[in-house]
């Protein structure tokens, strides 16, 4: 834990990651792999660990490989490496250039690819990356983000694409019914709370889509910085204050997110999901403020507010 002098209450806008400290991607992904890995004699036994553990390593080279990839389109490919490095280290036949994350041979979610797979391998991928919108929240999300709204300005910067997020987000506005009312702009940044219906709790949403780069780039994070200090309708002046000052980073992985905006100079609260593999690959340190779920991050603050 970092040394601060600042208190919860003095912020005015929370940034959050949205996979694995909103929404439970870790079960996601393991849900999506286990046609794959009970395919292989080599994988079928792994751990929720060990699986996840594998295909993060996977995730993480092809985001820093491929910044410009959809999201979907990487987790098509991710699930595509899997396929091959297990298939490598089983003894069978592989393609070389699919197993190095060529981008020549990612499998796009229109279904078509240009590798050598069999027939069904290319349907699986696309399944598995299309897949996000299925992806559970947390049971603490929903209820905490509502409370939080009440005092600050939400917003969102996510390792993901735009369309995909428009479910999640239908979820998080706890207007899963209604997925019409999220859907992204056409052009301009994404102020979901302007369009008709809306009940999101979130100002502005940034995606991988929009900053063209994953995190823990540090452009993504640069990139939020600046349309907040440069949109005062939207997030108001904050008076003498840097924008730096203004904004708390609400994260799970310290890997993508409480590490680097650490390093930038922005303070941030752990969300310490018990259980969770992605993302801790590196030292807990960084933090400003601790908490075990978003709903515990909440009551801090209604505690600091008495």
């Amino acid at each position: 834990m970092s040394s601060n002098t600042s208190q919860l209450k003095d912020f005015e806008i929370l940034f959050f990651d949205v996979y694995g400290t909103l929404c439970d991607w870790e079960t996601g992904i393991c849900d999506g792999l286990k046609p794959l890995l009970s395919r292989f004699s080599i994988s079928s036994k792994w751990t929720r660990k060990e699986a996840l553990e594998a295909f993060t390593a996977i995730e993480a080279d092809l985001q820093a490989k491929h910044p410009q990839l959809l999201y979907r389109d990487l987790l098509a490919k991710a699930h595509e490496v899997m396929e091959e490095r297990l298939k490598a280290a089983s003894g069978k036949p592989v393609d070389t250039t699919t197993l190095e994350g060529d981008p020549n041979t990612i499998t796009s979610t229109s279904g078509s690819s240009s590798s050598n797979a069999d027939s069904s391998s290319p349907n699986a991928h696309v399944l598995f990356g299309s897949s996000i919108k299925d992806w559970p929240l947390f049971p603490d999300t929903v209820d905490a983000l509502q409370k939080l709204s009440q005092r600050y300005k939400l917003c969102v910067l996510s390792n993901v694409d735009r369309a995909s997020f428009s479910y999640t987000l239908a979820k998080l506005s706890g207007d899963s019914s209604h997925p019409e009312r999220y859907q992204p702009p056409s052009k301009g940044y994404w102020f979901p709370q302007e369009a008709p219906g809306s009940k999101s709790p979130f100002t502005l949403i940034l995606t991988a889509q929009d900053v063209g780069t994953y995190k823990p780039d540090p452009n993504g994070f640069e990139c939020a910085l600046k349309v907040v200090a440069s949109d005062p309708q939207h997030f108001g002046t904050g008076g003498d204050k840097d924008v730096k000052e203004r904004v708390l980073w609400v994260a799970q992985s310290l890997f993508h997110d409480v590490h680097p905006v650490s390093k930038i100079g922005v303070q941030s609260a752990w969300i310490d999901r018990k259980g969770a593999v992605m993302g801790l690959n590196v030292e807990p340190v960084g933090y400003s403020w601790k908490a075990d779920t978003l709903g515990e991050l909440a009551e801090m603050v209604e505690k600091e507010s008495k």
